[in-house]
């Protein structure tokens, strides 16, 4: 169990402070041995610095809890970000977060009801089954006999998101993680300010809980199953909803399932992203692990709407054209509509011309645009043979880097879930039916091309 996080500005401001004295020696040693190491031991000494910088931050953040853990989450899944060293180390937030203690949980309850949890519920068990970076979750009994899962947020986070952003913000460009390795600092604080943004709305759960009902009511995919809430036995800070009987991905991956067990759960996990994309326009955003359960009646129960995502048509056309384009065979069609399609994505200038794009920016992302593709060169495709996430420390990214604009603002919501959807199904070892309209279709750029070749 562990003791409040720190509330007040000062006590918040004194963990990062420690942190980033602790980040700066650490920069200043490994720069200081960095001249002196043979080429062939540079790599590997990078990768040592990186881990012991993400380290530092975990340390500093688990203390933080709340929005700062919750951003460390966000980051360690935004691969273009951070270097992968300090991805792994934070993404450790994805599991290791220290569970509150009895008394701390029964002072969220008396703000929000003036009531213990005992006179709420004729059952509620004290110690958390589950803890994450806004909150935890414990058992619960209705007088009328309903099981549920109720949802209850660390006490004074909502107060000090703006803070930990703008210290976040202040660490990264303190330790230098956005000097060569990151995009433009406009780029980077505009990602933090959606952060912040969908922080807030994760923060209100009687928004979680109306995102909760909006996908139940929506929803007609067969097979999923989303919980009901219980709108007189929650509140902004607790959310207390029906439990649903099912294993996590780890411990059902433990009870061995047979090959046709993880293909069927494989599909509903592929099929579920893509409807949200394609036919709700609505993203559940989060990919973490722990908000899918595999239920033993066959259906995928999914968890924890605090954040999703409305996505606008127009992204979802680009994104979908970029797609269609890495599958063309001709390679002047191919390189073309990807330019097209990355400018109305956001991330490129209009003005970056075709020939820059084709031998300095294709070249760098080549690894990533298969990886993402690769899926769907297929109409099935066995997930045990999914290549991992290509990292490159080619010098070349400083310049696919500079050459970035910005990035359309449904972007790292849809990368983030797709990035968490890949390693699940991977997880799995499922074979998925991918043949998908969505990405086989001909999209506007290719009819834009064929109406510029006519001219």
């Amino acid at each position: 169990m562990s003791k409040a996080p720190p509330e007040s500005k000062l006590g918040r401001s004194a963990l990062t402070g420690l942190a980033l004295a602790h980040a700066g020696a650490s920069r200043l040693g490994h720069k200081a041995r960095h001249w002196m190491r043979k080429d062939t031991d540079k790599a590997a000494a990078q990768d040592a610095h990186e881990a012991e910088l993400g380290r530092i931050l975990f340390r500093t953040l688990n203390q933080l809890k709340g929005s700062a853990l919750k951003i460390s989450q966000m980051l360690s899944l935004d691969s273009d970000f951070l270097p992968p060293g300090v991805r792994r180390e934070l993404a450790k937030g994805c599991h290791q977060v220290t569970p509150l203690n009895r008394a701390l949980i029964h002072k969220v309850f008396q703000r929000e009801f003036g009531k213990a949890p005992e006179q709420l519920y004729a059952q509620f068990e004290p110690l958390s089954f589950a803890a994450a970076s806004l909150g935890q979750v414990h058992h619960a009994r209705t007088h009328e006999g309903q099981m549920l899962a109720v949802k209850v947020q660390y006490p004074g986070i909502a107060a000090t998101v703006t803070s930990d952003i703008r210290m976040l913000r202040t660490m990264l460009t303190t330790l230098g993680l956005g000097n060569d390795i990151m995009p433009r600092k406009d780029v980077v604080d505009s990602f933090v300010g959606e952060m912040e943004i969908k922080l807030m709305e994760e923060l209100d759960y009687l928004h979680e809980a109306a995102q909760l009902n909006w996908f139940r009511q929506h929803c007609k995919l067969p097979g999923i199953a989303i919980p009901r809430t219980m709108p007189t036995l929650s509140s902004a800070r607790v959310l207390s909803m029906e439990q649903l009987d099912g294993l996590h991905l780890d411990a059902w991956l433990a009870s061995n399932p047979d090959q046709a067990q993880r293909d069927h759960f494989g599909q509903l996990l592929f099929d579920w992203f893509w409807y949200c994309v394609c036919e709700l326009g609505y993203l559940h955003a989060d990919p973490h692990p722990g908000n899918f359960m595999f239920m033993p009646d066959g259906r995928l129960a999914v968890l924890d709407f605090g954040c999703t995502k409305a996505m606008s048509p127009e992204f979802c056309s680009a994104m979908a054209d970029s797609w269609r384009a890495l599958l063309l065979d001709n390679e002047t069609e191919r390189n073309r509509a990807l330019r097209l399609a990355y400018v109305d994505l956001h991330l490129l200038s209009p003005d970056l011309s075709q020939d820059r794009f084709d031998h300095e920016v294709l070249p760098v992302l080549q690894a990533v645009q298969d990886w993402k593709i690769q899926c769907f060169r297929t109409e099935r495709f066995d997930f045990t043979h999914q290549s991992p996430y290509p990292v490159s420390l080619d010098q070349r990214n400083n310049q696919v880097l500079a050459q970035v604009e910005g990035y359309h603002p449904d972007m790292p919501y849809f990368d983030r879930a797709y990035l968490g959807l890949i390693h699940m199904l991977k997880s799995l070892g499922a074979v998925v039916n991918t043949g998908m309209p969505w990405v086989r279709n001909e999209g506007i750029h290719q009819q834009r091309m064929r109406s510029d070749y006519a001219t």
